[in-house]
């Protein structure tokens, strides 16, 4: 009898011990998660690492990645995903209608402050900042003497046909060409505009068949092509901080995927999501390789 009450009190104690394990945020059972992903490059690499990231910390991870900006965006809200990472300017601007001229700190405020307000949680964002960037190679007599995006402006009013090519979302977002083209006072004209994948972009500026190219800022291909980025002279390009986003109620849930996020977060500045993009876009390293190699160089698993 002795020997049954110690047994059933081991039995309880177990119990009870997993119970406040998963309370205090400690992944005692094994969680299912989704993580999404948007359609280039940066976001396929990020997603990765949160997939091996959190699978490492005994999460079932589903990654659904190469999915367009408005239907992660859904996905999120309607709770297809549960986090994956996105660009404070982009919530400002394009989910938020927030047209604002804000400090990066003032843009992270306040999208975390709306978006809150929907049920969505951005933990602390990285120093990355994946802003757009009007980009033209050299040795191109139509653009060389183009320093800014005010000189490109100057360019098109002048009746220069400069080909630009955008991903297929840039020419329609308010943060994009639409807005950018009411700041500068120009108009490109639907002739010199080529939409494609951002990969073919850069292949064909360095083939000469696109004069400038409307691209991100920690792109690998910016560098080790050697192209010109061209100044955003009137700052109309909002802050995009590469953060990443939970929903609330699956954070309640598991509270340990803040520290553990945020750990990955501290680790991305400009210039290594440009080392990054570059390995999978320059070097052709898998995705899988570039993430891996990354988490356990900065000892996060």
């Amino acid at each position: 009898m002795t020997m049954l009450k110690k047994l059933g009190r081991s039995v309880c104690s177990g119990v009870f011990s997993a119970v406040v394990l998963a309370a205090a945020g400690g992944v005692a059972l094994a969680a299912n998660l989704t993580v999404g992903g948007k359609d280039f490059t940066e976001q396929q690499i990020i997603a990765e690492m949160t997939t091996q990231l959190l699978t490492a910390k005994g999460y079932t991870i589903d990654k659904k990645n190469g999915m367009g900006t408005k239907i992660v965006r859904a996905a999120l809200e309607n709770g297809e995903v549960d986090l994956y990472w996105e660009y404070t300017g982009t919530s400002l601007v394009t989910f938020n209608k927030v047209t604002d001229k804000l400090s990066p700190q003032a843009t992270y405020d306040r999208v975390k402050q709306l978006d809150g307000e929907k049920g969505l949680v951005w933990l602390a964002p990285s120093k990355a900042n994946n802003t757009y960037a009007m980009v033209v190679r050299k040795d191109n007599p139509k653009t060389d003497g183009l320093k800014t995006v005010s000189d490109m402006a100057a360019a098109y009013k002048a009746g220069t046909a400069l080909m630009m090519g955008t991903t297929a979302e840039f020419p329609k977002r308010q943060d994009g060409l639409l807005g950018l083209q009411k700041t500068y006072d120009f108009e490109a004209g639907r002739a010199n505009v080529k939409p494609m994948d951002l990969g073919l972009a850069y292949r064909a500026l360095a083939n000469k068949d696109l004069d400038v190219i409307s691209a991100q800022a920690t792109d690998g291909q910016i560098a080790a092509l050697g192209l010109r980025v061209l100044a955003d002279d009137k700052g109309f390009f909002p802050n995009y901080a590469l953060t990443p986003v939970v929903r609330k109620t699956v954070l309640d849930a598991h509270p340990d995927l803040k520290p553990t996020l945020e750990a990955l977060s501290a680790k991305l500045d400009d210039a290594t999501m440009q080392k990054l993009n570059g390995e999978v876009d320059v070097d052709k390293k898998t995705v899988e390789v570039v993430a891996a190699d990354f988490l356990k160089q900065n000892g996060l698993k």
